[in-house]
């Protein structure tokens, strides 16, 4: 049985991509969309020592694996394996390939998987992998970003918006919501390289505080401030929420860092959160988040888990409105933006791939490889619904029954 076999027997003979092997063994269709390419035995051997999804990811990241072309028309079969197990007539397949027991060892994981230590979602562990994910290279987010250097869903009010349009109207439909006015006090927790924090300073004339435990963002989201002559309304910290002591805030918003916190931290991260917040204040929460009965942790050997966010959690919504409001906040509004994370993602995919070489010489071929597989398969996600991405927001009651605000005024 060849290599390119042993694929048909995992994926179906109808495939709609192309397989070439070391072997030279090849199968699919003429002048395919995308093709899988096993360029070495290791690919075999990961896949055999850490049966799953863990053993793929570290045979792409590595090299031993590739996808030729466009990525999606491969990932689009992740219906034909949902589990990422393979039969045993296929590892039987396999083990014979690489010419009995003997020809199976293991293979060290590629450089970029991590494992850290210490007690999850401790402000130590909590640094620890923040850095990991977004101290990697300032220059390789914006080729990925682009110029509004923004790691959240982006709202396309049009199809044909781009990018930066999109990004700019997420900004602006979080003020809305929080119903910002001139001189109002704003805390943005997790503000990545400040782009939220410096659109409702120049937008709506609040004064804004950015927090972030990222030593590059915040390096980089400082000069940004400066750069556009912000500074006197802008104040970007090196700072955990949970260290924000200088409160009361008109709003709150924490966009994309909500999946950081953690099960066990959730009630202190709201309750904490709240005691920022004035009588009458806003808080708006946007966070990606799971299927009802799924797990909140990321499974210990997924690809996510070991490359992209260590001891990240997703939360189920109906969940976090609870938790919300058991902290003291009044919920009033909840929104989807599913299907505009996965036009985000195909935008940042395309913006990696085509800056590759550029990437790669900032980051290394692995680091690439991992922000592209990631980005794609999370883009698939979120087309099938598997995951989803909520913005929520509440009030403080300040004693009048409406919680002090008007919301037909501010966004609808």
């Amino acid at each position: 049985m060849t290599l390119a076999t042993l694929v048909e027997e995992v994926l179906g003979e109808d495939l709609p991509v192309g397989v070439t092997a070391y072997d030279g063994s090849t199968a699919g269709p003429p002048n395919p969309l995308a093709t899988l390419v096993i360029r070495t035995p290791d690919a075999l051997r990961r896949i055999v020592t850490s049966p799953g999804e863990l053993g793929m990811s570290r045979a792409y990241v590595a090299g031993d694996l590739d996808v030729e072309g466009d990525i999606f028309a491969l990932l689009d079969l992740r219906e034909r394996m949902p589990s990422f197990r393979l039969s045993a007539s296929v590892m039987r397949g396999i083990v014979k390939e690489l010419g009995g027991l003997k020809g199976v060892r293991p293979v060290p994981p590629p450089l970029e998987e991590v494992r850290l230590h210490g007690r999850r979602h401790s402000l130590a562990r909590d640094r620890a992998a923040v850095s990991y994910h977004y101290d990697v290279s300032n220059a390789f987010y914006e080729m990925v970003l682009g110029p509004s250097l923004t790691y959240s869903c982006a709202v396309f009010e049009t199809p044909g918006s781009t990018l930066e349009q999109a990004q700019a109207a997420k900004h602006e439909l979080v003020c809305r919501k929080l119903h910002l006015s001139p001189g109002d006090r704003l805390l943005d927790v997790g503000c990545g390289w400040g782009s939220l924090v410096m659109h409702a300073a120049e937008h709506h004339g609040v004064h804004a505080v950015g927090v972030t435990i990222s030593q590059r963002q915040y390096e980089m989201a400082k000069k940004r401030v400066s750069d556009a002559g912000l500074s006197d309304r802008v104040e970007i910290r090196l700072q955990d929420y949970r260290e924000v002591d200088d409160g009361p805030y008109d709003a709150v918003s924490s966009i994309g860092m909500f999946e950081h916190v953690g099960e066990a931290r959730i009630a202190e991260y709201f309750g904490r959160l709240r005691q920022l917040v004035r009588p009458g204040g806003r808080f708006l929460n946007h966070g990606i988040s799971r299927s009802p009965g799924g797990r909140a942790r990321l499974a210990p050997r997924s690809f996510v888990n070991r490359y992209v966010f260590p001891d990240g959690e997703l939360h189920e919504v109906g969940r976090v409105v609870s938790y919300i409001q058991e902290a003291g906040f009044e919920v009033r509004h909840v929104e989807s933006l599913r299907e505009h994370y996965a036009m985000t993602l195909r935008q940042w995919v395309a913006n990696l791939e085509s800056r590759w070489d550029d990437a790669v010489a900032e980051v290394g071929v692995g680091r690439a490889r991992v922000w592209r597989l990631y980005m794609a398969g999370s883009a698939v996600n979120f087309t099938a619904g598997r995951n989803q991405i909520y913005q929520v927001l509440s009030v403080v009651p300040d004693g009048d029954g409406d919680g002090g605000t008007d919301l037909r005024e501010s966004y609808f």
